[in-house]
């Protein structure tokens, strides 16, 4: 049998999420929902009452943290390091849906109703996570509404983004995808050099190639083709975009 009342708070969630988002306005709101920190505020040895009887957990470079179908107990935080989050095919194929770094949170869907993961989430290097049961967030929601008004937005912009993919995906191609990437990522966490866009970045041409769906070959290809046409400018840590309104 469906679980109606968790069905019903989920497809709530959705719906409320995509209400503040078009309120806001697709830029503005990517940006502020990319910005609230809510590890500052969730993190266990930020909280006065869990501090004391709270550890951080380490993983290595390419460890699991959980896989698909196990019990959705917690969220995590990371503390430091990379994390990917992705799912299987039925071939056995790898999508990666999303690379986060410090300061993120992960697996929030256990919040919304999710009973098992769907997903898995695999250390890009060595990570150190900070989990926070279920229960134990719920405490803290019913304190603090603030709280529970971020971790709404925080979700309906995964979803967002998951939507806004899987649409280039479908309907663009390779060179379009990594272009809009390089767009949104300038939208989400992008910083104003006077006309320019510098968006600091550690994701390595594999990385954006995972999450666009092409190549590491292609990606390194129109990056330096962009780069000689004086679009954009990048390094291991940054790439700048030299006028937004010129990259198409």
């Amino acid at each position: 049998m469906h679980d109606w009342p968790r069905s019903f708070e989920f497809l709530n969630t959705i719906f409320c999420s995509r209400v503040i988002f078009e309120v806001m306005g697709k830029e503005s709101a990517l940006w502020y929902f990319e910005s609230v920190n809510l590890y500052n505020i969730l993190c266990p040895h930020k909280v006065k009452t869990m501090a004391s009887d709270h550890t951080f957990v380490e993983f290595k470079k390419d460890d699991f943290i959980y896989f698909p179908n196990e019990k959705s107990t917690h969220i995590y935080m990371i503390v430091n390091g990379r994390v990917k989050i992705g799912h299987y095919l039925d071939e056995g194929k790898e999508v990666v849906t999303s690379i986060l770094s410090t300061g993120e949170i992960f697996g929030e869907l256990a919040l919304a109703g999710e009973d098992e993961r769907r997903d898995f989430a695999q250390a890009m290097d060595s990570v150190t996570i900070c989990p926070l049961s279920i229960d134990d967030l719920k405490d803290l929601m019913k304190e603090n509404k603030e709280l529970s008004f971020k971790l709404l937005k925080l979700v309906g912009l995964r979803l967002m983004k998951l939507e806004r993919k899987l649409e280039l995906l479908v309907f663009k191609d390779a060179r379009t995808r990594i272009i809009e990437f390089l767009k949104d990522s300038a939208a989400w966490k992008g910083k104003k050099v006077g006309f320019e866009t510098m968006i600091p970045t550690k994701l390595t041409h594999k990385d954006i190639a995972a999450l666009t769906g092409t190549s590491r070959q292609t990606v390194t290809t129109i990056l330096n083709e962009l780069k000689e046409q004086n679009l954009i400018n990048f390094d291991r840590r940054k790439i700048l975009i030299r006028d937004l309104s010129l990259l198409k």
